[in-house]
């Protein structure tokens, strides 16, 4: 039986059951942070003879804090904000006002919910637990202090400030609504970058860190692409886009960059893959209506014949009776100008027995490429764009060679590897680099 003072079990009595009477937001509790925090009070409540469950569960509680390396507060807050339920779906689609009363109400229910958790800090568990397990001096308490170099939008920053200050969270909803509304929830609201995968999206934690500074060459092929994609930024019709040539030239750098120029005007990459790519369809389903732009990223895109991703794909470029939603763009990358393949076979003779009609679908397929609105055409980089590359990566790297050694070694390592290339020149200069460093000049 537990040895807390009355008033303390009654409390924590009190936070079960606040915590079970949860209606819409019962997924702030469902992670690993949640589950151990509702053991630890299960634990408190009813306490083994020598205590040792309980240190078990405030360990785990710890642990849960420090891995995710959030403050308790800290965490419910964030939970809050991406949350994903009936409400919060709404939210970001509907004006306030059109919101069901029933589901502002329960919103406001679960928020005076949360607030009384967030009320229970770590630093009264832990003097809960130097109680029930006999302790002569509480444990540790997990405390982070708060990095204030983190980026906060305003609406970000106003909203978070009015439930860490508020006496009654149920007033805050209005400006919740407004917070789903403009910066979305769930898995979107998580992550800037996101893959396709086996019918669901997960979240890349760790998205490659490109910047549009880090390239050069191609500035006719790159200004068309930003200008495209503010397109898709500021709500207009943008286009589909595809990038084609040779092989090394920074297509899919470029795009992957355009994620680290705009992420915080809520731009999302998603990786689809041509193995996926049956499922584009159904991916711009689950996208259209949410606040954030998504271009769908495809690299490296060739077909064969019959392949049902290029079907999959022809749907999501050509429509269909579906209205195309305005926040979804596919940017494609290539080195085949004809992406679906074609043989000699398939030119139409005319003693064929076959197809009537074959110049009509020898066409289809040459034309494919012709559905995206906008192609970019990457050739192959002449000694002087290799060049120029090479010294705007050495630039940035701060590389300390002299001009003419610099553009000497460059041109060696282009004969030995790959040739002449906006790749070849980013690995010329990582490893001219490298060597620096490790075995000076």
């Amino acid at each position: 039986m537990s040895t807390v003072s009355t008033s303390s079990y009654a409390k924590i009595q009190f936070l079960q059951r606040q915590a079970a009477s949860l209606l819409l937001y019962q997924s702030v509790l469902k992670s690993e942070v949640g589950i151990a925090f509702l053991d630890l009070l299960q634990a408190i409540r009813y306490t083994d003879a020598d205590g040792r469950g309980c240190l078990q569960a405030y360990g785990n509680y710890f642990h849960a804090l420090a891995a995710i390396n959030q403050n308790w507060e800290d965490y419910l807050i964030t939970q809050i904000l991406m949350a994903e339920n009936p409400f919060t779906r709404l939210a970001q689609k509907e004006e306030f006002e059109n919101i069901p009363l029933a589901l502002v109400a329960a919103a406001q229910h679960d928020l005076q919910v949360l607030q009384s958790l967030y009320e229970c800090s770590s630093a009264s568990l832990s003097e809960w637990v130097q109680t029930v397990a006999h302790l002569p001096i509480s444990p540790i308490v997990w405390y982070r202090e708060q990095d204030k170099t983190e980026p906060e939008t305003l609406l970000k920053s106003q909203v978070v400030n009015s439930l860490q200050h508020s006496d009654n969270w149920a007033d805050t909803v209005e400006g919740l609504a407004a917070y789903y509304q403009q910066f979305g929830t769930g898995i979107f609201a998580q992550y800037h970058a996101l893959r396709w995968q086996n019918g669901q999206f997960f979240g890349i934690q760790h998205p490659d860190p490109i910047k549009l500074s880090f390239l050069a060459g191609y500035e006719t092929q790159r200004d068309s692409l930003l200008k495209n994609t503010e397109f898709l930024l500021s709500g207009e019709i943008a286009l589909h886009v595809l990038l084609y040539g040779s092989r090394g030239s920074g297509k899919s750098s470029l795009v992957k960059a355009l994620l680290n120029e705009y992420s915080h005007r809520n731009l999302r990459l998603v990786e689809v893959t041509k193995s996926q790519l049956q499922d584009l369809p159904k991916i711009v389903e689950q996208l259209r209506g949410v606040p954030q732009k998504f271009i769908i990223f495809v690299d490296d895109l060739s077909f064969e014949e019959d392949d049902d991703a290029f079907k999959a794909l022809k749907v999501v470029l050509e429509g269909n009776l579906t209205a195309r939603p305005q926040n979804v763009v596919v940017y494609a990358t290539s080195n085949r100008r004809h992406l679906i393949r074609e043989f000699y076979t398939d030119r139409p003779n005319p003693k064929d027995k076959e197809e009537i009609h074959v110049w009509d679908t020898m066409q289809e397929k040459l034309s494919f490429s012709d559905r995206f609105g906008l192609t970019l055409t990457f050739e192959g980089a002449d000694q002087k764009t290799y060049l120029k590359i090479v010294q705007h990566l050495a630039t940035q790297a701060r590389i300390n060679l002299s001009q003419e050694d610099l553009e000497y070694q460059a041109l060696q390592w282009a004969t030995r590897h790959n040739g002449r290339s906006g790749r070849t020149a980013r690995q010329f200069v990582d490893f001219v680099k490298a060597d620096l460093s490790v075995f000076g000049a």
